[in-house]
């Protein structure tokens, strides 16, 4: 019996979910039942079953990965490739956002500022109350959180990287205690990974339902004219993260991991699909791990640890976005950033790309900083609401793909066999 791949069925979701949200919008019903209601009830149920799966599939997957590496040095090699390229994309990915604003320039219109012809957003009260405070102290409380002083609550609320820091430190000290104990511990958290793998594929089997849910919402919501006001900016960043998705990671696949992209694109077409449609890397982890180990032949020693500490703190996107609408606020407010300023701005966005995730309000937040830091009011934060939920699913997009390349591109260069169907590349000695 003919079936449509997984990425097909999520493609005719988003199509009927754009259609069908166009045409309810916020007040149709059918028998007194609001379709709103009823996407958004669909929507979240399907979000709520992703975010179950990911506290024990990340604990899991990292101790069974950071165990299965063995030696510490290993671990640091593996360690090492990993932050390395991270902070290579993420710094490619603020600098391409950095020269998109600032040959656009979408904060002048005409010639002058276009604070006055924008305006600003209905929910600035509201956004404001969220980032009031917020400053660059608040970076000393993002390397707070990775150590966490209770392992239950940090699982509880979601902070990921006390969890990740705590299943790295189980991993490598799981492999120091005596083998009787080390063996069993191991068949236990394998055992444990093996579970939540089987529920993921189980839960994937909802995901074209669960999408149009979401997607339907948001259309039906906002309308698909959200983003006209704000046009310059919206495809100044777009056009960004298009360079940096299109461009700077293939190239990337293709010279350093000597694999064509084009395979891997294909490989993580339900994974992009699923990020863009649910708008977090986090609740996509366990989709992307699917298509990295069974589509891409990567090994679950190397995906266990590079994905979950990727959907944590490599953050391509969400760094070259935060770069993008600082410069845009800082334009449309009428100010000229000097190199000193502009500098300022990469690094802000550079460092709190990485713990982003763990912050309330995520980017809002990171925005905020670098704002302070530049010395423009956080009411500006009201300028881009309209099109930020578009734009937060097209960069969640951009930082799954990096992740997943990263995934790809370490996995070619310690040696693994039949990546994308690739021969092993040579090891130097």
């Amino acid at each position: 019996m003919f079936k449509l791949k997984l990425h097909w069925q999520i493609l005719i979701a988003l199509l009927l979910a754009v259609i069908a949200g166009t045409l309810t919008g916020t007040d149709a019903t059918f028998f007194g039942i609001r379709f709103y209601a009823v996407f958004d009830f669909i929507g979240t149920l399907f979000l709520n079953a992703l975010k179950m799966l990911i506290v024990p599939l990340v604990v899991s997957s990292i101790i069974v990965g950071i165990a299965g590496i063995g030696s510490g040095s290993a671990f640091g090699k593996l360690g090492m490739k990993t932050l390395l390229y991270y902070m290579t994309t993420s710094l490619f990915a603020i600098l391409i956002g950095l020269a998109v604003v600032n040959l656009v320039s979408p904060g002048i219109i005409d010639g002058e500022p276009a604070k006055e012809l924008i305006g600003l957003s209905e929910n600035t009260t509201e956004v404001v109350a969220k980032v009031e405070g917020k400053g660059a102290s608040d970076l000393v409380g993002i390397f707070l959180r990775m150590v966490p002083t209770n392992i239950v609550d940090a699982a509880a609320n979601g902070q990921m990287l006390g969890l990740i820091f705590f299943s790295l430190l189980f991993g490598f000290f799981m492999t120091r205690i005596e083998e009787t104990y080390a063996e069993s511990m191991y068949k236990f958290w394998q055992g444990t990974f093996q579970v939540m793998m089987q529920i993921t594929d189980w839960v994937m089997k909802f995901a074209p339902i669960g999408i149009f849910g979401l997607v339907a919402k948001v259309v039906a919501g906002t309308g698909l004219s959200a983003f006209v006001p704000l046009a310059w900016f919206f495809f100044s960043a777009l056009a960004a993260l298009a360079i940096h998705f299109l461009v700077v990671l293939p190239l990337m696949l293709f010279f350093i991991g000597r694999v064509n992209p084009l395979n891997h694109y294909r490989a993580m077409a339900p994974a992009l699909l699923t990020a863009f449609s649910t708008s977090s890397s986090a609740a996509t982890l366990p989709l992307t791990m699917e298509c990295v180990e069974k589509n891409a032949g990567v090994s679950n020693r190397t995906s266990s640890f590079v994905l979950p500490l990727g959907a944590t703190v490599n953050m391509d996107g969400t760094a070259l976005y935060e770069c993008v609408a600082a410069m845009f606020i800082a334009q449309a407010y009428g100010l000229e950033l000097g190199v000193v300023q502009q500098f300022t701005i990469v690094l802000m966005a550079l460092v709190t790309s990485i713990g982003v995730a763990a912050i309330p309000s995520a980017s809002l937040v990171a925005i905020a900083i670098i704002l302070a830091a530049i010395g423009l009011p956080l009411e500006a934060i009201g300028l881009i609401l309209a099109v930020d939920r578009v734009l937060d699913m097209c960069r969640t997009s951009v930082n799954v793909f990096s992740d997943s390349c990263g995934t790809v591109i370490i996995a070619r260069r310690t040696g693994e066999d039949g990546v994308l169907g690739e021969e092993a590349l040579p090891q130097k000695n």
